[in-house]
């Protein structure tokens, strides 16, 4: 145990955002301590890890798919031994520095502090050990002592497809990933906004699987640009790890005006110009009314986004209720709770050119969009709705401004693509994903399936989870022998009430 006193004496104490009126006017990360992880942040993660109560069944290990090892890498924080600490984070997660930054921590969810208290600020910690362990050089590559003669090819560099490379490079394995965009990272490069993580990241523990002899291939999408068949036939095997990236539609009146987009096909753009690829993006909200339809993680998304675009106004539409502030009845602890979250991008909505609860209307329904006489939006109209089945109540109709529309409904499986599908014989499961055991094998013999592909759209925690796993049964199939970790299986699910 860190500090035996720690969770009564001290108090919780998470990172504090940069001031809005600053952070809106650039794209680098909301949280990014000054100076970068190290000094003067530091003391305070080792006061807050000296919080653990390293109790006798710790929950947060349960709740985090990882299993990530928390109260030894807290205690190691505590102690400031931050190589120690490296060794532990990484023994289960191989990218600690974007769960670090993305993952809704379930794990604080489940901390026994939450009981009746604050919990651990376990992201911050987890995110400060993994930065410093890039800054004090404790992430050499560590390529494999023997390579097996067999050979693996990914598709697609998420983090689902990164974890099993990473883990079947180092065992030994020859493993290529071929990425369909022109740069690796899959939607943690064109879907994820930068103020939430900047690209640097990935690209850092890219370069470490290069020096580990993980080989990557940009730019080919399989089954259309190379045989998904022959790809199968030239590998011992495939790992599949595409995502989940079939957007769900809004079938209403207008949608097919100009000036509404899927938010998939907005993020990406925005994120673009980042990269260099444009000077400004060919949609932006700038001086237009913005309405987001969707009260989910993307739809925060596009909200930070269209305020650093200089949008006029912006409106996020929840159709669920505005949940409560406390951990409902039905939700009890260690559950994950549906509560009112107010993430960075509402804030800024708040501070800004938000309507509503920190931008959000909760409770409503899209009817239809109206037009102008040259074809573009104009207009959004809205309705509650019973939350029972969320049909629109009379009398609550009403008309917003709407000059820039994005849809952020949600995925309902991997895209479409024949190629694929019958070039590895995969079929398709009742929610829209691919088939599979819970081997992770799928299709023709040799090809197995990971990620938001098999899973369903998720947590990046539960497809770096997914990841490790996969690559566990693939080194399985291999060698006859599985000396791997395998955290997750495909029909664990996170805990509910």
């Amino acid at each position: 145990m860190a500090d035996p006193k720690g969770f009564l004496t001290t108090p919780r104490r998470v990172w504090a955002r940069r001031p809005v009126d600053e952070r809106v006017l650039d794209w680098r990360e909301v949280y990014a301590p000054p100076g970068g992880a190290s000094g003067r942040e530091l003391p305070q993660v080792s006061v807050q890890a000296g919080r653990c109560m390293d109790c006798g069944i710790p929950f947060c290990h349960q709740e985090c798919p990882l299993g990530n090892l928390i109260p030894e890498w807290n205690d190691y924080a505590y102690r400031g031994d931050w190589r120690a600490a490296s060794e532990r984070l990484h023994a289960t997660n191989n990218f600690p520095e974007f769960t670090g930054r993305l993952c809704p921590a379930p794990c604080e969810s489940a901390c026994v502090l939450a009981l009746d208290g604050a919990p651990v600020a376990i992201k911050n910690v987890e995110q400060a050990i993994a930065d410093e362990a890039w800054e004090r050089g404790h992430t050499a590559p560590r390529p494999p002592g023997r390579h097996s003669g067999r050979t693996v090819a990914v598709i697609g560099s998420g983090p689902a497809g990164l974890a099993a490379a990473q883990q079947l490079t180092r065992a030994g394995h020859t493993v290529a990933v071929y990425e369909r965009e022109d740069r690796l990272g899959g939607l943690l490069r064109y879907g994820i906004p930068s103020f939430k993580m900047e690209k640097h990241h990935i690209d850092r523990r890219i370069g470490q699987m290069r020096h580990e002899g993980t080989r990557f291939r940009t730019g080919i999408e399989i089954g259309r640009d190379l045989d998904a068949a022959g790809l199968r036939r030239r590998y011992d095997a495939v790992v599949v790890a595409v995502g989940a990236g079939a957007w769900r539609e809004l079938a209403v009146p207008g949608r097919h005006l100009d000036g509404i987009h899927q938010a998939m096909e907005f993020l990406p753009m925005a994120n673009r110009v980042q990269e260099g690829d444009y000077a400004t993006s060919p949609v932006s909200a700038a001086g237009k009314h913005v309405v987001i339809v969707g009260g989910g993680d993307t739809g925060a998304d596009c909200l930070g986004t269209v305020i650093r675009q200089g949008a006029e106004s912006v409106t996020q539409l929840d159709i669920h209720p505005m949940p409560g502030e406390d951990r409902p009845a039905h939700q009890p602890w260690p559950v994950h709770p549906k509560v009112l979250r107010v993430e960075p991008a509402h804030e800024e909505a708040g501070a800004t050119t938000g309507r509503g609860e920190h931008g959000r209307v909760y409770g409503v329904g899209t009817l239809r969009f109206e037009g102008d006489a040259a074809g573009r939006v104009r207009a959004a109209y809205l309705a509650r709705v019973d939350p029972a089945d969320r049909t629109p109540l009379p009398g609550t109709e009403r008309e917003i401004p709407a000059g820039l529309v994005l849809l952020a409904l949600g995925f309902d499986g991997p895209e479409p693509a024949a190629g694929l599908l019958d070039g590895l014989g995969l079929t398709l499961a009742a929610d829209g994903s691919f088939a599979r055991g819970e081997d992770y094998t799928a299709g023709r013999e040799g090809v197995f399936v990971a990620g938001d592909a098999g899973r369903g759209q998720s947590l990046i925690v539960w497809a770096i989870a997914e990841g490790r796993a996969c690559a566990a049964a693939v080194d399985a199939y291999l060698t006859g022998v599985n000396s791997l970790p395998w955290p997750v299986s495909p029909g664990d699910r996170p805990l509910a009430a």
